[in-house]
């Protein structure tokens, strides 16, 4: 009798501590702010090491990466990207038998972002945090460490793809010299930084068939004629430039996004902290996942294309630029009409054509919408950290379309730049859309 009864008793020992192991495995349940934390984080490290605007894109787009990895050997309602993305591996789940797996997305994130961010060390403090925060709030010290194990092992396999997207290899190029001539872009002041990213349309791409895959029309030609195409476009940047109203000024100052911009202190120029348009954009997904109260896995979904989005415009608008090495209109202005003219916004040091946030905002315009809807009104406070008042929007496109239009206001693009990089960005966008099959969530 005595034995039949621990017979009987040991399964029923087994339940409980299955279901104490379970309950202890649920504390870690995060929603879309844990991920927008882990933007945030990476953002004030691309801000310490004033990281480029394609460059920040590919950082985003990696980590974001490992993280959905995670999710979709879990979720079935979110696919995985292998035979979707371009050379995209088939990643074996790992054989690990107690973990969080989403605990283990937000490691796996940060984890890649650690490996690939020059200051990327400095995110460990908040994987302790969260790590620790797990502990206290009662998770067993085993599903902790085997949700590490995991994140560790699916960043690993993501670093390996990024390493093999020929990043790497751009430093094996020859300096790039700019193009002598009239009409090609030099560098301008106050800074005069070199070429930013050159040869950045050798990097592989996410869904594109290539980096000009949507090849522009070519820019207008340049003229110094009056009557020409080109000497139009230029006197509206001036004319535009030189009685700007104060909402015009808001708005151009609002969208700058220009991590070189500088500032003049005595006879030294210190760096203003700004961030780039891809940052400025994957916080807008923040803030639009938080207000939409979506879950973790939606979440995670929407940052991770978003930032495939925003690598493959940076891809496609970097190719054009060194393609057509147009002149700034701060230069062609300086030398054809106004020598002392200045625009609100600092030029950024590289080539004209296309307007890169005209590319990268309408196509995350065209991706969130297809995500959440044609109409989702939002306040965007993204620049508040740095001294700029929130802007509401009806939108995301209303949003990408005042992203275009500030750059004719900041003074340093033509509006054919502008708008075609908007017609890029529609297509970049679309692409995306077409390729991972996005639906409405």
């Amino acid at each position: 009798m005595e034995k039949q009864l621990k017979i009987w008793l040991f399964p029923v020992l087994i339940i409980l501590l299955t279901a104490c192991s379970t309950k202890k495995q649920q504390v870690f349940q995060p929603d879309g702010t844990e991920l927008k934390k882990c933007t945030d984080e990476m953002t004030k490290l691309m801000l310490h090491d004033v990281t480029n605007p394609p460059l920040a894109s590919r950082f985003y787009a990696y980590a974001f990466l490992a993280g959905y990895e995670v999710l979709a050997q879990h979720d079935t309602a979110f696919h995985g990207m292998a035979g979707i993305l371009n050379e995209y591996p088939k990643i074996p789940q790992p054989v690990i038998s107690a973990y969080s797996y989403q605990l283990a997305a937000v490691l796996a994130i940060l984890e890649t972002a650690g490996k690939m961010q020059p200051s990327g060390k400095l995110l460990a403090e908040k994987r302790k945090i969260i790590i620790d925060s797990c502990l206290k709030n009662g998770m067993n010290e085993n599903v902790v460490k085997g949700s590490e194990e995991y994140a560790g092992q699916i960043a690993k396999e993501i670093l390996k793809y990024a390493k093999k997207d020929g990043y790497f290899k751009i430093s094996d190029y020859p300096r790039y010299t700019p193009e002598k001539g009239e009409g090609y872009w030099f560098p301008t002041p106050p800074a005069f930084f070199g070429a930013i990213e050159p040869y950045f349309n050798k990097v592989r791409p996410f869904t594109l068939d290539s980096a000009s895959v949507f090849k522009p029309v070519p820019p207008a030609e340049y003229s110094a004629e009056k009557g020409s195409r080109f000497f139009k476009l230029m006197e509206e940047v001036r004319i535009t430039g030189v009685s700007l109203s104060h909402e015009q000024k808001n708005i151009a100052a609002f969208w700058d996004c220009n991590p070189f911009a500088m500032q003049d202190e005595g006879h030294l120029q210190i760096g203003v902290k700004k961030i780039s348009p891809g940052g400025h954009w994957m916080g807008i997904a923040g803030i639009a996942c938080q207000q939409k109260k979506l879950d973790f896995n939606k979440s995670l979904q929407i940052h991770t294309v978003l930032a495939i989005t925003l690598m493959d415009a940076f891809i496609t608008c970097w190719d054009e630029k060194y393609r057509s090495n147009r002149i700034r209109p701060e230069a062609a202005i300086r030398k054809l009409t106004d020598p002392e003219w200045k625009p609100m916004l600092q030029t950024p040091p590289f080539p004209e054509y296309l307007s890169g946030h005209s590319v990268i905002s309408t196509a995350s315009a065209e991706v969130l919408s297809q995500f959440l809807g044609d109409s989702v009104a939002y306040a965007d406070n993204v620049e508040v950290p740095y001294g700029l008042a929130p802007r509401k929007f009806q939108s995301f496109r209303q949003a990408a379309e005042e992203a275009a239009i500030s750059r004719l206001y900041g003074g340093i693009h033509f509006s054919d730049a502008i708008q075609n990089g908007q017609i890029q960005g529609k297509k970049v966008g679309g692409n995306v859309i077409k390729k991972l099959k996005l639906k409405r969530i």
